[in-house]
Order: structure tokens, then sequence, then C-alpha cells
């Protein structure tokens, strides 16, 4: 959430970075905002004067008791009950005023950073580097969703059976497969000093709002009704809420946490060939990793994240490329996100596998999550986040990228975690 003095100070930099996101009200929304402030100061300042003559006139009405000038003191006390009705008035006013500004400030997106390409879509998203060699597969070559039939490893029809589209079941060398990949991501993450956490997957709506996913994206996400809970879409949101509403200590910072959780995501709309497969899921497995740190710090933190992702990759010998998002392309929250696409050899497409993201103040100002830094005034964190790495499409690639007609290599990390060097079904 974007902080109201940002607003009223940085005007013209605000509207220059919602119009870099191609927000379309921008002006509009950021002048109800400043309205709304402008009216809950006033409504403020006249609660605070009533308030204070209130005050004054007890003290008088005390005063002229003493002395016994009861007429005196009616007159005064007649004010004071005029008084208080208008106090009571204006903080009735002034509780809808901040309900509806904050309404107000949860539509506005995050702004972006300096550094984050203009334009409208992925096709205007800037290519940073690439890694890798592109394999070239045979004539016959299939793609994921005719390997996964061929071994059985994963059935779609089961999953529909019974929950429905888009919720696989994993059996077999898939379901080690699966298992091994959430070992190796946890295991490479807590080698890189995250600490692991094994989450709540269903949230409270506090939990929602504090991340970004409301109220911006509730259609996407599964609501429990009867308890008001909702499936997580990532990992990201209940880890980062853990320290909502905290003042961390300085020698606390960098917080650095990993978790798996299963992600649920309705993808409303969703259809075509690009979805088909592994290639999107209402349910999927994820491991996510998140810091919070020094606003300072934030950068060179997000370096750091992409370069384990890309280690990662690296690792399964995958071969990808990190891409800027442009500002038309970026999540509600993000201040800058990368993107670490993977090649599917025989889709012969890239495939999205990993987003990360500094939020900067985002996140934090609806989380109120500070720190004091030197004893001084809180200040508020900046939180990222990124998929180190959510598995459908890296199962997909590896599964295409390797066939052979002997079966499919997995690479060499994987091998003592599967138990097995390469699919051939069971």
């Amino acid at each position: 959430m974007l902080q109201v003095a940002v607003l009223r100070e940085q005007t013209a930099a605000v509207l220059a970075g919602l119009a870099k996101r191609n927000y379309p009200t921008g002006e509009a929304d950021v002048q109800a905002v400043l309205d709304l402030d402008q009216r809950r100061k006033d409504l403020q300042t006249s609660h605070d004067k009533a308030q204070a003559e209130a005050n004054e006139l007890a003290r008088q009405i005390g005063g002229l008791m003493k002395t016994g000038d009861k007429a005196g003191a009616e007159v005064l006390k007649a004010r004071t009950t005029e008084l208080k009705q208008q106090t009571k008035a204006h903080s009735e006013e002034l509780t809808e005023v901040e309900k509806t500004l904050q309404q107000q400030l949860y539509k506005l997106p995050n702004l972006p950073h300096e550094s984050v390409p203009a334009g409208r879509s992925a096709d205007d998203n800037e290519l940073v580097r690439e890694w890798g060699t592109k394999p070239e597969l045979p004539a016959d070559a299939k793609p994921h969703w005719d390997l996964i039939e061929q071994y059985d490893i994963i059935d779609f029809a089961l999953g529909n059976k019974i929950t429905g589209a888009g919720f696989p079941v994993y059996k077999g060398q898939g379901a080690r497969l699966q298992r091994a990949l959430i070992n190796f991501f946890l295991d490479e993450a807590r080698a890189a000093g995250y600490l692991e956490i094994q989450p709540p997957i269903l949230i409270n709506e506090a939990s929602g709002y504090g991340t970004g996913q409301l109220p911006d994206k509730e259609g996407q996400m599964y609501h429990a009704t009867a308890d008001d809970l909702y499936l997580i879409p990532t990992a990201e949101v209940p880890i980062t809420n853990l320290y909502r509403d905290d003042i961390i200590a300085p020698d606390r910072l960098p917080i650095r946490n990993a978790g798996y959780t299963p992600c649920f995501r309705r993808e409303a709309g969703s259809w075509g060939a690009h979805v088909r497969g592994l290639n999107r899921l209402h349910q999927f497995d994820k491991v996510e990793i998140v810091q919070i740190t020094q606003p300072e710090n934030s950068y060179a933190a997000l370096d750091g994240m992409v370069a384990h992702i890309e280690g990662l990759l690296q690792k399964l010998e995958l071969p990808y490329r990190v891409l800027r998002l442009c500002g038309g392309d970026m999540g509600f929250t993000s201040a800058i996100t990368y993107d670490l696409e993977v090649w599917s050899a025989a889709q012969q497409r890239w495939l999205e596998v990993s987003s990360a993201s500094n939020f900067e103040t985002f996140q934090a100002n609806r989380l109120k999550l500070r720190y004091r830094p030197d004893g001084g005034k809180t200040q508020l964190l900046h939180t990222l986040n990124g998929s180190a790495l959510a598995l459908p499409r890296i199962v997909a690639a590896l599964l295409e990228n390797n066939q052979t007609p002997e079966g499919i290599r997995l690479p060499q990390s994987l091998h003592s975690y599967c138990g097995f060097d390469t699919i051939k079904g069971e």
C-alpha cells in the first residue's frame, strides 16, 4: 500500500509511476486520496478544537459551582452538551472517512522502480541474460503431456475424477520426482542461509490484505466461505505474514525464510494450448524464498535471490533466460520483478518457472512491518520473494528436454534425491 505522505509530497512522481504501469485512473484515484486525507485532517482539527473547548468549559463549570453561580454553570453546561454532540458527529464521520481512505489506497498498485522499462505487455519485457544451450530433439520428440502418459507418471483423468480439471495425480516415478525436487530446492535454500518454514496453507482475510492478494486477486483465490479462510496462492503469503504488526530488532535483519507448500489458484478464464498439461494448474507444488531487510540493502538482496534461482536452474541443466518485466506486465504489489523462464524443447517456447520481486515498502505498510534503526523512530522495512522453484513447468521441461529412446534421463543433481537416474515407468 502506498503511503499517503508519498502521494501528498511526491504527487508528480506518483502519477508518473502509475502512468508507467499504464494504470488508467491514476490522476482521479490519487486526487481522491488527497481529498479524503484533507477531509480527515479537517475533521480531526474540528474534533480536537471542540474537545479542547469542552475541557476548558468543564474547568470553568467547576469554578462557577464553587462560587455558587449555578445559572452561569448551566449556560456553560448547555454549550458543553452541544460540543459533545459535535465531537461525536466528528468521530463518526472521521471513522467513515478513514475507512474510505483505506479502501481507496488499496486500489492503487505499487510504483515501479526507476529501472523498470516502460511497456504494456510481455512483449515489452527486457531480456537481461540467457544461459545454456537449447537441446536439439528428433522430429518425433513428444511434448510432456504425451510423455507422462507414455511412462504413466501423472494422471490428469484421475485428478479430474476426484476433484476437477487442473488437479493432477502424481504416481510412481512422477510422485518420487516431485518429492525429490521439493527436497532438492529446500536443501539448496537451507545451504544458502534460508530458515525453513512450514506454514499453514489457509490464511485469514487480514493475511490476504497484508501481502496484497486482497482485494486485488480475490477472484483468483479459493475461498472457504464457512470459515472465511483462503487457500494460499503461494507460500509468500503466510511466511511474510508471520511478521505482521512486528517491530524487528536490527540485529535480526535480514530475515531469510524458505518454505514448501502446495499452491492453489483458480486461474479463472485460462484456456487454450498454452495451458495444456503441466503448463497451468489449479494446484501445484512450489518452494518459495522470502526476505525482509532494510531498504538500503533490498536491491542487493534481490540480486542474490535471482542468482540463487539461476543456480538451481543450472544444476538442473535447463536452458533459461532472465527478464526484467515492464511496467504493464508487473504484478500489483511489485516495485520490480525478474521472471526466469526455461526452454521447453518439445513445445519450442519459453516457460515461466520463477518470479523474483522487490515490493519495497508496499507490503510492509499494509503489514505494519517496521524496524527501529539506532533506537530512533520506526521505519518500514522492504519485503522480497521469489519462486525457488515452482515444480510443474520445471517437470515439463525436464521431461521434454531429456527424452531419449531409453527413457527420460535426469540431471546428476537429482539422482540421489530420486533414487533413479532415468524415468522408464513402473
